[in-house]
């Protein structure tokens, strides 16, 4: 078995790190909102209402979807960094895909709600 260089273990666990990260800030752990993303969306909030008081609702939905946004793109690149074989530059045009990706995760997500395919659990489970 080949040894494992320090470079390709360092890249490797900032990866896992990074794509933990993005996972704990990504709508697919179900219990992040209360814990992650509902007070980093009201710290933004509370920023931006700093500057204009109108703001505050729409700053406060911007930026809990920027951080599920957010989450979807680290989660992404970093395990890319910890899986790949060897590194790889990730640019603008990959932000822009990794973006457009987000975007139709959250599409989908909206088609599944208002198509009554997801949805809150029955009271039975509360």
């Amino acid at each position: 078995m080949k040894p494992i260089s320090y470079a390709v273990a360092k890249r490797k666990g900032l990866g896992s790190v990074v794509a933990l990260i993005g996972f704990l800030l990504s709508p697919l752990s179900w219990w992040n909102d209360l814990v992650v993303n509902v007070p980093l969306a009201l710290a933004f909030a509370w920023c931006a209402s700093f500057f204009y008081r109108g703001a505050f609702t729409t700053s406060f939905i911007l930026g809990y979807w920027l951080t599920n946004i957010l989450g979807l793109m680290l989660m992404h690149w970093g395990a890319a960094a910890a899986f790949a074989k060897a590194p790889h530059p990730y640019g603008r045009k990959q932000i822009i895909r990794d973006f457009v990706i987000a975007l139709g995760y959250t599409a989908l997500i909206i088609v599944l709600v208002k198509s009554k395919v997801l949805g809150p659990l029955p009271t039975a489970f509360h």
